[in-house]
């Protein structure tokens, strides 16, 4: 994993196209994601936009998103 890297920070999280679940309730206490450069994504806290974003393998993502959705995380 990797926070705020160099090259994302160039890019500017703002430039990314970044969303949250539909299941997300409107108490703001949420992550947004984002498809990021180089075969990553990019989590967020949903009420810090300008805060630090993390960064990780899209592969590695969709593996918790997995865990998450079976219960086995």
């Amino acid at each position: 994993m990797i926070m705020n890297h160099p090259a994302q920070t160039a890019l500017g999280a703002d430039t990314l196209a970044w969303w949250k679940s539909s299941y997300s309730s409107e108490q703001g206490a949420c992550v947004e994601v984002a498809h990021a450069p180089q075969g990553r994504m990019a989590v967020r806290d949903s009420k810090v936009h300008a805060g630090p974003h993390l960064l990780v393998d899209t592969h590695a993502f969709t593996a918790l998103v997995a865990g998450l959705v079976t219960g086995t995380v």
